[in-house]
């Protein structure tokens, strides 16, 4: 089956697709003897619980692509709600600036990973990708994960929903 042309521009489908909040993650990922890469990504998902699967995507445009379409392993990090400036700082610049002053750690097999409170985090095998439009789509099979009680931050209408935290009232 063909689809139809849209009847609306990338704007207006842009528009659109923000009225949908979603999380914000950085993604670090590493080649065996260059420095690390990360990028914020607000297009992940869950796949599957047997095996443990998640997916996620990146334009074709992404200073980072290569590394990522080349890694074995990559580290999926969800943002909490006070790590706006994770996010902000890895949609940014280039990788030497995403990373500078920032301490790192390494995932269980070694990818690195951010020194921070994160709501979660997640190691992912690079099981497959899939080239769809004007991006690339990752399947990330899970190896090691952790969480803490933060609250995520979302991202909604092209910015930052704070999210409140339990104790608020109203």
């Amino acid at each position: 089956m063909h689809a139809t042309p849209p009847d609306f521009d990338s704007n207006f489908f842009k528009s659109a697709l923000g009225r949908f909040p979603t999380g914000v993650t950085v993604i670090t990922a590493s080649l065996p003897g260059q420095p690390p890469v990360g990028l914020t990504v607000s297009s992940f998902n869950s796949v599957s619980l047997d095996p443990p699967l998640v997916v996620w995507s990146l334009s074709r445009n992404s200073s980072s692509l290569a590394t990522i379409q080349q890694c074995d392993r990559y580290v999926i990090h969800v943002l909490a709600s006070d790590q706006m400036m994770f996010a902000q700082r890895f949609s940014k610049g280039t990788a030497a600036q995403r990373f500078e002053g920032l301490a790192l750690t390494t995932a269980p097999n070694g990818s690195p990973r951010l020194d921070a409170q994160c709501a979660a985090w997640f190691e992912c095998v690079n099981r497959s990708r899939y080239e769809e439009g004007d991006h690339i789509i990752f399947v990330g099979q899970v190896e090691h994960c952790g969480r803490n009680d933060s609250l995520p931050l979302v991202y909604h209408s092209g910015g930052y929903d704070l999210t409140p935290s339990p104790t608020d009232t109203k």
